[in-house]
């Protein structure tokens, strides 16, 4: 996909697996509306962010080249980005949070290129490229933040899902997709929303990754900086909610100090949010994130997180105390004591050290799984991997020794040693067998028949985590979605209106148009009667040159007030930020 639009040295880096989520912009499917509703958010956000919002804010829209009166080109957007050593993509809706913190950890910042209907203009349930762009990418530009981000997304994608994580996935990109959708029948909504709150309800215990999920929420997202009493917004949901923004600053929102106590507060996406965690700085943030990381399986390994790995139903990996790393579907773990005592996985495995495939020990060599003992030798109190090289021959651990093995954990590997293979600082990481029997009691865990048996050496598992050790190992480009983003169809009022919304754009920006101000106004007032924004667009322009019919305008507007009322208070901040330029 990156063949279809500009790429530069960050994105290049960017691995196959990732690459699959990639979309071109098509900037050209932006219509007059769209761009309106664009214009509409960033005149207000702007005008009251510059109160609310961290001082980064601001400064950020300037360094990200975002500008208020257009929706930002993101690959234009791209040449700006590259002097803060990011880079912008677009991708369609919401995508697997792993894969989107994993393009955080390439300093890539993911940005949904649709933009939410008028009808939804304060806020939208579907990531939208006002929430992307507008909310993640100014902010972005505090190299301090920009850290925070990058190291979240390191973190974040290597932590451990359960088998319904994915589940919720799909149901809340539904959802929101139903949501944004126009035409989609009550019905429909209701009951992609109950399937949400079902699942909702029925998670079980929370997994890694939906913890690190909510603190993604409640600071990137939903967060606030400064003092409990005087906080300002940093989170890309408020800096792009109009409404919420706003709403955030009132005591009907509670403020608690961020804690990794977040971890453990669950959201709802398509709800505006009853509380808000407020942070003393961005400093704080790296601060909480390496506290949670210290409890995650990725630092603490252990039988805990191999189970953590088979729960999950996905591929992982575990590292040993040598460094090896084992790549696939685990499957079981035999425990003894509280201890893992030997693991085995189920289909494709690969084999790694230091993220990088061992020769010889990719998915081919071991497609059926793999499987191995942890621990020391029964009897020796000199683990395998710290023996020197005179221990090892002392213990008849070389090549051509027919050797019985026995762990303490009870497994036992017997049969002829074929070699070794060593890692940098010259320890055994891996034995190799031939005419081999592993067993544990009565039960046979490898048979001689079955090949040449491969024992990865170490004492413990120091790490356990999401996704494969070496992502070229497996074929990770198979990403596919149950929905897609729904396309508004086109009337011929809709395109009339349309029309109507670029004439007024094009007289703004000193072009030729298809229509005078008046006509324009006349014919939105007759045929489209419910629309707010072109009028609010009409009156700012005539404001300047037509008093009167500003006059008509303000008072159709005025009428509309009274016709809508949910939207009234749009109108009016619409009206305002008019009469806030034409004193100023």
């Amino acid at each position: 996909m990156l063949d279809q639009i500009q790429s530069n040295d960050i994105l290049d880096r960017l691995p196959a697996h990732l690459r699959q989520y990639i979309k071109p912009q098509n900037y050209e499917d932006y219509t007059p509306v769209n761009q309106a509703v664009w214009r509409y958010v960033m005149r207000k956000n702007v005008s009251y962010l510059s109160k609310v919002a961290h001082s980064s804010y601001l400064d950020g829209l300037k360094k990200t080249g975002i500008s208020i009166e257009h929706i930002p080109n993101m690959y234009g957007m791209n040449r700006i980005l590259k002097e803060i050593v990011w880079a912008a993509v677009a991708v369609d809706g919401f995508i697997p949070p792993a894969a989107f913190m994993e393009f955080q950890a390439f300093n890539v910042l993911v940005i949904a290129s649709d933009i939410r209907q008028l009808e939804n203009i304060e806020y939208t349930p579907a990531p939208d490229i006002i929430h992307e762009g507008a909310g993640h990418a100014p902010i972005i530009a505090n190299p301090e933040y920009a850290e925070y981000l990058r190291r979240f997304g390191e973190i974040g994608c290597k932590a451990i899902s359960s088998s319904k994580d994915f589940e919720m996935y799909e149901a809340i990109r539904h959802l929101s997709i139903l949501k944004e959708a126009e035409g989609i029948s009550e019905e429909k909504i209701e009951a992609a929303q109950e399937k949400v709150d079902y699942l909702q309800n029925n998670m079980g215990e929370a997994s890694e990754m939906a913890k690190i999920r909510n603190l993604h929420w409640w600071t990137v997202e939903y967060g606030l900086i400064g003092t409990l009493e005087d906080p300002k917004i940093y989170g890309a949901g408020l800096l792009s909610s109009i409404g919420e923004s706003t709403w955030c600053m009132t005591d009907k929102v509670k403020k608690l100090p961020y804690t990794i106590a977040a971890a453990d507060q669950e959201f709802d996406i398509t709800k505006p949010q009853p509380q808000l965690y407020v942070t003393p700085d961005f400093a704080h943030l790296s601060q909480v994130l390496e506290e949670f990381a210290n409890k995650l399986a990725l630092r603490t390994g252990g039988l805990e997180g191999i189970q953590k790995l088979i729960d999950s139903k996905n591929l992982g990996t575990i590292e040993l105390s040598t460094g090896i790393q084992i790549s696939g579907d685990f499957s079981e773990v035999i425990s003894e004591e509280g201890k893992a005592v030997y693991v085995k996985t189920s289909g494709k495995t690969a084999l790694s050290y230091r993220e990088k495939e061992l020769v010889g020990h990719g998915i081919g060599n071991h497609a059926e799984g793999f499987g191995s003992p942890i621990g020391k030798l029964k009897g020796i109190n000199l683990a395998i991997e710290d023996m020197s090289p005179r221990d090892l021959k002392a213990y008849d651990i070389y090549e051509g020794k027919n050797i019985n093995l026995e762990f303490e954990g009870g497994i036992v590997v017997n049969g002829e040693i074929i070699t070794g293979t060593r890692n940098l600082q010259g320890k055994i990481i891996l034995i190799s067998f031939r005419n081999c029997t592993v067993s544990y009691g009565d039960r046979i865990l490898f048979e001689p028949e079955w090949g040449n048996y491969d024992m990865a050496v170490g004492k413990e598992v120091i790490s356990a985590f999401a996704g494969p050790a070496d992502a070229h190992s497996f074929d990770l480009v198979t990403h596919k979605t149950s929905s897609t983003t729904i396309k508004s169809t086109k009337s011929a009022e809709r395109e009339e209106l349309e029309n109507l919304y670029e004439s007024v754009r094009n007289i703004r920006e000193g072009k030729n148009a298809m229509f005078s101000l008046s006509a324009a106004f006349d014919i939105v007032k007759k045929h489209h009667p419910k629309d707010w924004l072109l009028s609010l667009e009409i009156y700012e322009l005539a404001i300047y040159e037509d008093r009167k019919l500003a006059k008509n305008v303000r008072d159709h507007l005025e009428d509309l007030k009274k016709k809508r009322p949910k939207i009234s208070h749009l109108i009016e901040d619409g009206i305002g930020l008019v009469d806030l330029a034409l004193v100023s």
